[in-house]
């Protein structure tokens, strides 16, 4: 039984950004972030994902060395990994899109997976709704990311925003975590706690909005929560943030911990990526937990 499972591509990004001096492939992709986060607070996590023919053996080897179970990891040879091209400026990103392995079908979960929570992560439309279907019966918890079904790539890969909203997707969902951006492509509402209500109204019970330096926004039990966000000692890279704080949260939801606590380690996880470039920095549980304890008292009921 782990403690949790995510399903999405792994990806092999090249970050180019003021701060970083000599952009290299880095491995990247949700389940790359979320599952070393939720590893370092002690939980079990394992990968549903599929790669092509040119990812490195020493990513294998790495993920597999860091605690990740890859079981669920199918290499497609004669395809192409999930790759990206991410440039930071003057405070944006821009994504490019290089290439793309295959969908992630329902077959592709392993038959006897056995889960506390999963974690649906696309970045590139790659989880079809019959595989959440399949995920929703496997395990106790269902957590989304939506970002990459509400993703839309031109000829020439650049990454734009479209509406989605899959009412047989999200009638699956416990938990909810997305930008700002990406709830007002779910919802088509421009505020917020509107945005927020809506995706509640699927039957929800969690949604959060992750706002960068500003922190973040809890709808639970019908109330609202803002927490400013945890700083970091310096920030060298965003890339995978908010993959870091939904997985923090979930290792520690999992566990019975209140929401608002575990947004807290999800706030705090985050800010220790944020000090290196790529799946470099993760704070060990001590670390993570002695920042989360001075956001706790910080809760804002709006």
């Amino acid at each position: 039984m782990f403690d949790l499972v995510t399903v999405g591509h792994l990806a092999i990004d090249r970050i180019f950004s003021p701060k970083i001096v000599a952009p290299k492939p880095t491995l990247g992709g949700p389940p790359t972030y979320v599952s070393l986060s939720a590893r370092r607070l002690g939980a079990e996590v394992s990968v549903v994902s599929k790669v092509g023919g040119d990812f490195p053996d020493e990513y294998v080897t790495w993920l597999g060395a860091s605690g990740v179970d890859l079981s669920g990891l199918k290499r497609v040879e004669g395809a192409l990994t999930t790759r990206f091209i991410l440039r930071y400026e003057d405070g944006r990103r821009k994504l490019q899109v290089m290439s793309r392995a295959p969908s992630i079908d329902p077959e592709d979960i392993p038959p006897n997976l056995q889960a506390k929570a999963g974690h649906v992560a696309p970045i590139v439309n790659e989880v079809l709704p019959e595989t959440v279907g399949k995920l929703r019966k496997m395990v106790d918890v269902l957590s989304l990311d939506p970002q990459g079904f509400v993703r839309q790539i031109d000829r020439e890969g650049n990454v734009g925003l479209r509406r989605w909203t899959n009412p047989q997707v999200l009638h699956q969902i416990d938990i909810y975590k997305s930008s700002i951006e990406e709830i007002r492509m779910v919802t088509g509402l421009e505020n917020p706690q509107a945005a927020m209500r809506k995706v509640s109204n699927y039957g929800i019970p969690i949604v959060m909005v992750t706002k960068g330096v500003e922190g973040s926004t809890l709808l639970y039990e019908g109330k609202f929560y803002d927490m400013p966000a945890c700083k970091p000692r310096v920030i060298l890279d965003p890339t995978g943030a908010g993959d870091a704080f939904i997985g923090a949260f979930l290792a520690e939801y999992v566990q019975g911990k209140d929401p608002l606590w575990c947004a807290c380690i999800g706030s705090a996880a985050a800010s220790f990526l944020l000090e290196g470039v790529g799946p470099a920095v993760f704070g060990s549980k001590k670390e993570v937990y002695t920042r989360a304890l001075s956001l706790k008292d910080f809760w804002r009921k709006t």
